[in-house]
């Protein structure tokens, strides 16, 4: 997904371009985040509210590896990043980023040749670099997590290679956070491979975090970091479960604790999927395991969140203005993937204010969560034109259910995957997917079939373009779905379209008809 550009072709010429939405800017910015374990390159397409990485690259390192046992870093840890930066200089001239940050984490803070790497660092990049500290770096992953979760409430947890940060989050407000030496690197350093003196270590210093932990009772703890990731993704393997995508993926505590006691006493070379974890990382998993472990016991979360947005996303939200950072991502994707794909762009928009006028119509309420899922599948509803017409149902389920989209938890995933699906290919409940209709849920999945619904009748008064469904108003009356069309569009009336309004009705329990006016 990118932005409105001058080059960008709609299907339509009438159509203009959605206007560029002050506080964003659309030439590529890079993060080059310096950490314990990895150095990584992520560049984005601009500065935006829901910006997409273009280009992402890490290089495992190992800087931390020996800090707490030396108190420096490697050498042979320092040549190989200074390498990466220098490639990622490279990289960042030919994708011609406009800004770069660059961030140095635990390892760089605490080793006592630091400050002489940081400085060859510079030199490598030709850029200033900002050592965080720990609690700036708590800061920025809670901005990271506000950026890509709707609403979140509770507490954010970012495991690196050195330290730990916990912060609690209410909706846009940040706590103030703890920092710790118990990232992966740190911990297996310090405990000198030891799990069960590692568990010790992580017992005593999450005393310290005791006003953090405290308010998590109840509420989601956010896990950030590439060994939390690494073990959610062991555990989608082991469910099987039906999505592959990280962010927003979430357990219960009583099965991620058996899932965690598992790693523990397992050879990591023999659990399942673990080929996709690189060999660096692989004797990390069990010390992640231990930290998490001790984090639910002691915090009590309802659920752990996986979250993919931390440091660098909050340091990108962080550089946005008010009025842009209150933009919901969801929305603001969904609009770019509806500006680059559909036939009519501003069908999917009209699209929104038709529904909106019918859902009025019924009895029983939908929250502003069911809301805004039903807005982006609106928006969504014609990415999958081009398709050859026998796979468009599946091709926008794959789509949309895979997308980079932020603010969607993964039963709001299934849900805009199903509704996608539904409208081309029917809305009897037996056409779905067994799987996605799971992780939807009940009222999700009906909440799907009705959209889709809305949206079979809806295409063939259009043909998916804009204007049209601003004539023809559809709602619940008298018990009945009713739709109107205007007189002089009374031909569009027909056996088909009748059947479409009708099933409309069938998937709430009432008739349909067509009115002429």
């Amino acid at each position: 997904m990118g932005p409105t550009r001058p080059h960008l072709t709609l299907a339509h010429s009438v159509e203009r371009p959605a206007p560029v939405i002050t506080g964003m800017t659309f030439d590529p910015v890079a993060i080059i985040d310096i950490g314990s374990n990895s150095v990584r390159l992520v560049a984005y397409d601009g500065l935006q509210r829901a910006s997409t990485p273009l280009y992402n690259e890490k290089v495992l390192c190992g800087l931390g590896r020996s800090v707490f046992s030396t108190g420096r870093l490697n050498e042979d840890s320092v040549q190989r990043a200074l390498m990466a930066l220098r490639r990622f200089r490279v990289l960042c001239d030919t994708m011609r980023v406009s800004r770069i940050f660059v961030l140095a984490t635990a390892a760089a803070r605490d080793a006592a040749n630091g400050p002489a790497f940081l400085e060859a660092a510079r030199e490598a990049l030709g850029h200033d670099i900002q050592l965080l500290s720990g609690r700036r770096e708590a800061e920025l992953s809670a901005l990271g997590v506000v950026s890509g979760f709707y609403a979140p409430d509770g507490v954010v947890g970012d495991l690196g290679g050195g330290s730990l940060e916990l912060v609690d989050v209410n909706g846009t407000t940040v706590g103030q956070g703890v920092t710790m030496p118990l990232g992966g690197l740190a911990l297996q350093d310090l405990s000198e491979g030891s799990l069960k003196k590692a568990r010790k270590i992580a017992r005593e210093h999450l005393k310290k975090a005791e006003p953090q932990l405290d308010t998590l009772r109840g509420r989601t703890f956010y896990a950030v970091g590439g060994t939390w990731r690494a073990l959610a993704r062991l555990h989608q393997a082991a469910r099987e479960y039906p999505l592959h995508v990280m962010h927003g993926y979430a357990v219960e505590p009583s099965d991620e604790l058996s899932f965690l006691e598992m790693v523990e006493a397992t050879d990591a070379a023999t659990l399942q999927e673990v080929e996709t974890i690189s060999e660096a990382r692989r004797p990390l998993l069990a010390f992640g395991a231990v930290v998490l472990e001790e984090i639910i016991r002691l915090g009590r979360p309802r659920e752990i969140a996986i979250s993919a947005f931390g440091v660098r996303e909050g340091l990108l939200f962080e550089q946005l203005d008010r009025e842009t950072r209150a933009l919901d991502p969801l929305i603001v994707s969904a609009q770019e993937l509806n500006l680059q794909r559909a036939r009519s762009p501003g069908h999917g928009e009209e699209l929104r204010g038709w529904t909106d006028h019918f859902i009025a119509s019924l009895d029983g309420p939908e929250t502003a969560g069911e809301r805004r899922l039903r807005h982006a599948a609106c928006l969504l509803s014609d990415i999958g034109w081009r398709a050859h017409p026998d796979y468009r149902g599946e091709q926008s389920l794959n789509v949309i259910a895979n997308a980079a989209f932020a603010g969607i938890d993964h039963p709001g995933r299934a849900y805009l995957a199903l509704s996608g699906y539904f409208r081309h290919e029917g809305v009897a409940p037996e056409k779905a997917s067994p799987t996605l209709r799971t992780l939807a849920g009940p009222r999700l999945f009906d909440r799907a079939r009705l959209v889709g619904a809305l949206m079979r009748v809806a295409f063939p008064v259009s043909c998916g373009m804009a204007g049209p469904l601003t004539r023809m108003p559809i709602a619940v009356e008298d018990g009945r779905v009713v739709l109107r069309l205007p007189a002089d569009w009374a031909d569009l009336n027909g056996e088909r379209l009748l059947s479409r309004v009708r099933g409309l009705g069938r998937v709430i329990g009432l008739d349909g008809r067509i009115e002429v006016v």
